[in-house]
């Protein structure tokens, strides 16, 4: 990893520093749980903002429509022309993950 320092002492690396929010993303066909990384002090809305066409889900959970779950990946992408809704889980009230 490479570091570069300024002249006021800020620093400068090829790791940028990301925060997980832990989403429910809903889609026609089926419903992923799993987590975004967003920048610190951003919400989940301007990292979609930023994105272009796809957005990058780790740890994800893929369940049907009665809520059974399908698979477990470690990561996918998700179209967002496919995306219903979005939701951090945290604020979601009435949702209960397991796991």
């Amino acid at each position: 990893m490479s570091m570069h320092i300024d002249f006021k002492g800020k620093y400068f690396t090829e790791v940028i520093s990301k925060d997980v929010v832990r989403t429910i993303i809903q889609t026609l066909t089926v419903r992923i749980i799993g987590d975004i990384y967003v920048r610190p002090g951003e919400r989940l809305k301007d990292e979609l903002n930023k994105s272009e066409k796809f957005i990058a889900v780790t740890n994800a959970d893929v369940l049907n429509a009665r809520g059974d779950k399908l698979y477990h990946t470690e990561f996918l992408t998700v179209n967002l022309d496919h995306v219903l809704w979005m939701s951090p889980v945290d604020a979601t009230s009435e949702w209960t993950a397991e796991g």
